[in-house]
């Protein structure tokens, strides 16, 4: 088949590729055996522009790689980046391939880039490959993350490769076709400035500003709107009781949308130092935590940026003080979440008190966190409290807070979903799927598209786990 006969099309119209070779390198990727189509985003396509025809078997061949799209422009980006506090000099997609970018139908440029593609110079020994579960739980997290109305990467298409992952067993391997405003991380940024390549460095920030912050004034002025931009972010994670679980600089994105789904969890019981990354042995990014460590992030690329600016002495003070602003400004954002979150739109200091309270007595109940502040309200939310009178204590605080305040009602349902990725849920899905059973992965997708809607058909999907249903450890993929 030629490639004029493709049943998709996309209008490319690519410029990371236009940077100086030092950014990335270029390479395709490598052609998998027998690939599979598992789902394609058709909602997401239209948004892109994709022109879609049918045909699934072309489908496959095209999001596994094995077949290239005219004006595609395949490469893997280099970045560096500290994960878990430690610098590691050279990182990169070691597993992940862009192929280009699009300019949507909303007219926002984005990367559509497979990931799970093969080998790279920046594998680093690894094989360059995903299996099916973490394909499958990025696909569905990313797309309820969207559903939540939560930045985020999306997902476009997911197939199998047909050809077996040695982690440690023989697994069923996938690629995703992962879409982004753009790949672009802390680390890229810290990659230029470790080696001293300071002419990479500006080229990458004028670049970066002229795509994503166009406003912004030098590197002070950039830094400002990345800020502005995670800290609106983290305390949206921490509305929906969402726990990245590897905060690391390379996968802190510059265009502020969540990105890479690693051992990524959503709490069931409320606790603020919930950690289920295996990997995150000492909590560093534990729900409570990710304010906290946002702020060192940032702090990270503030020193990246600092050899650009004329007055190195002034530049650090400068940059000092824009990222020590973070914290109120997160505190700030937290708080509007939060209010919202008990239906209260305009918020005010005080009201910080209550929602700890509140908090406190969750996490003294082990109560779900989900369907506590979905039930507010509903003469329900005392259910999820051993000592339901210290609720009721509380509630009537909360009542005579919101006596007087009209749009209650509206700002608890859109301020509390009703369905969230479970990670017993997820799991099942996975299980399943490696036996070749794909029903609970459409199911799910289809539930988490409406997470604010209460629908009899997707009731099971609220319940918490068992406890033989607990999932108490998440996994990276590689």
């Amino acid at each position: 088949m030629n490639k004029k006969a493709l049943p998709l099309s996309i209008s490319f119209d690519n410029s990371y590729s236009s940077l100086p070779e030092v950014f990335y390198a270029r390479l395709s990727p490598t052609p998998v055996s027998k690939p599979g189509l598992i789902t394609f985003n058709i909602e997401l396509a239209k948004v892109l522009g994709i022109k879609y025809f049918g045909d699934n078997a072309c489908l496959a061949e095209i999001f596994s790689g094995n077949k290239a799209i005219e004006g595609s422009e395949p490469l893997a980006q280099l970045y560096s980046g500290h994960q878990f506090g430690q610098y590691n000099s050279q990182l990169g997609d070691g597993r992940a391939i862009l192929i280009g970018e699009t300019i949507g139908r909303d007219g926002k440029r984005r990367d559509i880039q497979l990931k799970g593609s093969g080998r790279t110079p920046y594998s680093r020994g690894g094989d360059g490959r995903a299996w099916l579960g973490p394909v499958l739980r990025e696909y569905v997290i990313s797309e309820a993350m969207h559903a939540l109305g939560i930045p985020t990467t999306r997902a476009l298409a997911a197939v199998t490769s047909g050809e077996p992952v040695l982690r440690e067993t023989l697994l069923p391997g996938a690629i995703l076709t992962r879409v982004a405003q753009s790949h672009i991380r802390v680390g890229t940024f810290q990659v230029f400035s470790a080696r001293k390549d300071f002419t990479a460095l500006r080229d990458l920030l004028e670049y970066t500003i002229a795509r994503h912050y166009p406003d912004s004034e030098g590197p002070l002025g950039f830094l400002k709107q990345v800020i502005e931009a995670h800290a609106k972010l983290i305390p949206q994670w921490m509305g929906v009781g969402f726990i990245h679980g590897v905060m690391n600089t390379d996968n802190c994105q510059i265009a502020g949308e969540t990105i890479d789904y690693g051992p990524c969890a959503f709490m069931d019981s409320y606790h603020p130092m919930q950690v289920f990354s295996s990997i995150d042995q000492f909590g560093r990014y534990a729900y409570g935590n990710q304010p906290d460590i946002i702020v060192w992030n940032m702090a990270q690329l503030a020193t990246a940026l600092v050899p650009l600016m004329p007055d190195i002495e002034r530049a650090i003070s400068d940059f000092t003080q824009v990222v020590h602003n973070m914290v109120p400004l997160l505190r700030k954002n937290w708080l509007s979440v939060f209010s919202a979150k008990i239906g209260i739109s305009s918020p005010q200091k005080k009201d910080e008190q209550l929602i700890n309270a509140l908090l406190n007595l969750m996490a003294d109940s082990n109560s779900d966190f989900t369907n506590t502040f979905a039930a507010l309200g509903k003469d329900k939310a005392r259910d999820q409290f051993l000592e339901p009178e210290k609720f009721d204590l509380w509630e009537k605080r909360w009542m005579e807070r919101i006596k007087d305040i009209k749009d209650v009602e509206e700002t608890l349902a859109v301020s509390n979903p009703v369905l969230i990725p479970r990670n017993h849920r997820i799991e099942e899905m996975i299980q399943a799927s490696v036996e070749g059973d794909f029903f609970l992965f459409h199911r799910l997708i289809e539930a988490y598209s409406k997470p604010y809607t209460s629908l009899e058909l997707f009731k099971d999907l609220r319940r918490p786990p068992t406890e033989v249903e607990k999932v108490t450890a998440t996994f990276c993929g590689t």
